[in-house]
């Protein structure tokens, strides 16, 4: 990703860019094995935020590794001007439960560090997760999984070549025009419960808390 190249995405019609950040220095190098990725965001995400469009959210997937640093995360996020999402990490996707947070000592490490963010909320979309995310966040890590998944019918993931794919970290492939049989196939008998990322997070909820969460700021009387 380049400045000049983010602009012509944003003239193309891409109204959000998704940076993935998992530590808030150079560890994220590490952690991802490109050396001199985090410089390289470090100098890009704040020139592109000094444009003044609002679309870039750094997501951070929750780990093991990362927990202890998600406030320090949402600071950087704060000094780099862009919004922050947390997601959480699944061990369906690597097949590595390493990773995973489901430890007494690291649940409650977990909790108290959602317990201070949560405390640092203020009026601007700086913490895109609402508190009700959050929480369902938390219920995902102590209980190793959430049930309830609708993959394929709130979301779903169109793939390069133009196919519908119900699940990211599930590779059932369908056409355009085969939604309605992905629906009945797949969404009707899916019992997986072990992710909760973010576009799941959102889409798990109903349409009145949507509303209620996404509006609510627009009528709040301040006394």
């Amino acid at each position: 990703m380049t400045a000049d190249l983010y602009r012509e995405l944003r003239l193309a019609g891409v109204d959000q860019f998704s940076v993935s950040l998992d530590f808030p220095d150079e560890r994220h190098d590490d952690f991802r094995s490109y050396p001199g990725l985090y410089r390289h965001l470090e100098d890009l995400i704040p020139r592109m935020a000094r444009l003044g469009y609002d679309d870039i959210v750094l997501n951070s997937c929750i780990t093991s590794e990362n927990l202890h640093e998600i406030g320090a995360i949402a600071d950087k996020a704060r000094e780099w001007g862009v919004n922050l999402c947390y997601s959480s990490y699944s061990a369906r996707r690597t097949g590595c439960r390493d990773l995973l947070p489901e430890s007494p000592e690291q649940i409650a490490a977990l909790n108290e560090y959602l317990d201070r963010i949560e405390a640092r909320r203020d009026g601007t979309n700086w913490i895109v997760n609402s508190k009700s995310t959050l929480d369902a966040t938390r219920r995902y890590f102590e209980n190793s999984g959430i049930p309830g998944c609708k993959a394929g019918h709130r979301f779903l993931v169109v793939t390069a070549d133009g196919a519908l794919q119900p699940c990211s970290m599930q590779f059932h492939r369908y056409s355009l025009e085969e939604r309605r049989r992905m629906i009945d196939e797949f969404t009707a008998h899916n019992a997986c419960d072990q992710c909760y990322v973010s576009i799941r997070s959102y889409l798990d909820k109903s349409f009145p808390q949507l509303l209620w969460e996404n509006v609510r700021g627009f009528f709040s009387v301040k006394v």
